[in-house]
């Protein structure tokens, strides 16, 4: 009798570690998903801006031609997005990117015929649209990523999360551009 009480007592202490170990799967695998999912709803914003950085090159190299460093760093980081393979390498490059457009908007600024061109304007007008998908966007994807990290960090999740390679992703971030206001400007 007291034979069967321990093997029913190792049965469940098996089977309540065999939960423990799916369930702890289950969730890794439901945060991973859920950074991948996120990262698809941005991805699609990210591919438009990097679309639209052409024609916004076209038109400001027109009025500014010796900006041209500046615009061949924006080109170079488009190309570079349009080929990467790896949503960490494309959160990199997005970040890249918008600190390179918020440059050259700042740069329009003091060539009043570029701000004055409505090509420049409906092209800056839809880049401004996009940004503020991509801001909206972008706090889902801060929010799926931090809950991944938290979740791989976590005991008993660390342990399981080592084996199955899930790494730490990065956030996408704000440039310091974007934090500071100067207030309205006329």
């Amino acid at each position: 009798m007291i034979q069967i009480f321990a093997y029913v007592i190792i049965g469940l202490v098996v089977l309540g570690l065999l939960n423990v170990i799916v369930s702890t799967y289950n969730r890794l695998v439901m945060l991973k998903n859920n950074v991948d999912k996120s990262f698809v709803n941005i991805d699609v914003l990210l591919k438009q801006r990097a679309d639209e950085i052409p024609n916004l090159i076209k038109v400001v190299k027109e009025s500014m031609r010796f900006e041209e460093s500046m615009l061949t760093k924006l080109t170079e980081l488009r190309t570079n997005f349009l080929n990467a393979n790896s949503a960490e390498e494309k959160v990199e490059l997005s970040n890249q990117m918008q600190n390179q457009l918020k440059s050259i908007f700042a740069v329009a600024e003091n060539y009043p015929d570029i701000k004055t061109n409505q090509n420049f304007q409906l092209l800056q007008g839809r880049v401004s649209q996009i940004e503020d998908a991509i801001a909206d966007r972008r706090e889902f994807y801060n929010e799926s990523v931090t809950m991944y990290n938290i979740g791989i960090a976590e005991f008993p999740n660390l342990l399981l999360a080592k084996p199955m390679m899930y790494g730490k992703k990065q956030l996408l971030q704000i440039s310091e551009q974007e934090k500071t206001y100067d207030g309205v400007v006329f």
